[in-house]
């Protein structure tokens, strides 16, 4: 059973990003599903796949109060069947973000442990036996990276593919499905992400490709950012129509642009911008922040 719509993925050619020597395309996922949006399914699918074949009854999974994952899972599960848990980093906030909201309005079940206790991967009991189906944070994991691999493009068309790195997991994907002649180019939204590339590593098919992480354009760190980036958020959408959001895609967004005008990319490329949904987030924004 699936339960997104892979047909209302489009590829679409942005003047605004291109110029005389590189075109540059967009692959928007996020046009998929309103909740599931983006690379969130794609890393989810074959753990729900292989929840549901072994029966059980709850997932379990990990993510920040304004989790993109975090919000998608919970849909996801309930879109299979499945009872949620949500293993939440911090003490419990007095009033719930946007995002926590949203998780809890599909059943999942909200669960708030220390940062440290996080950071350490304890799970909390009961959740720890082996009746409940774990999805770590970001999906990351080879079944996480499996999903991310079936990203549908065009792999005969695009010389370069940049994608937005968090856990690595849809990156990790990429590497492991793309076509020989195509580069993957990822850039990371965490300050100091210096294990980033050994996390995407481990889940390789051939730990031996080459791993390109870019970690200019983070903009203070894991949801940060500075006033530049927002304005770039609203001229990227009044002049292409695409909404980003500030955590991964407008940093993404940002940084090809940038790379594109710095002769980064070679003569007569095809550029692929992975749009991997997640404008949830922006909820957090003071409201007139940005213009969509």
């Amino acid at each position: 059973m699936d339960i997104i719509d892979e047909d209302l993925i489009t590829t679409d050619y942005i003047p605004f990003l291109s110029n005389d020597s590189v075109s540059a395309y967009v692959l928007r996922l996020d046009k998929i599903h309103s909740v599931i949006s983006g690379n969130k399914w794609f890393k989810l699918r074959f753990h729900l796949q292989e929840a549901k074949k072994n029966n059980f009854q709850t997932i379990v999974t990990f993510g920040g109060a304004f989790s993109n994952h975090i919000v998608a899972a919970a849909a996801a599960c309930r879109s299979y069947g499945f009872s949620s848990v949500g293993i939440i980093r911090g003490e419990a906030p007095e009033v719930y973000s946007h995002t926590l909201k949203a998780a809890a309005s599909y059943g999942m079940k909200l669960i708030f442990i220390s940062r440290e206790a996080y950071k350490n991967k304890i799970i909390p009991t009961p959740f720890n036996s082996p009746e409940y189906y774990i999805i770590p944070e970001g999906g990351y994991s080879r079944s996480g990276a499996e999903g991310a691999a079936t990203i549908p493009y065009n792999k005969s068309l695009f010389h370069t593919v940049c994608c937005a790195v968090g856990t690595g997991t849809m990156m990790a994907g990429l590497l492991n499905g793309k076509s020989p002649h195509t580069a993957i180019q990822g850039f990371s939204v965490l300050k100091n992400n210096t294990g980033i590339e050994a996390e995407i590593r481990n889940l390789l098919v051939k730990p031996d490709d080459e791993i390109s992480v870019n970690h200019h354009f983070h903009f203070g760190g894991y949801a940060k950012h500075k006033p530049a980036l927002i304005t770039f958020m609203n001229t990227l959408y009044a002049q292409t129509g695409i909404p980003t959001d500030f955590v991964y895609t407008a940093k993404l967004f940002y940084g090809v642009q940038q790379l594109i005008k710095e002769n980064y990319f070679p003569k007569g490329s095809h550029i692929l911008i992975i749009h991997s949904g997640g404008l949830q987030g922006n909820f957090s924004l003071r409201k007139g922040t940005l213009i969509f």
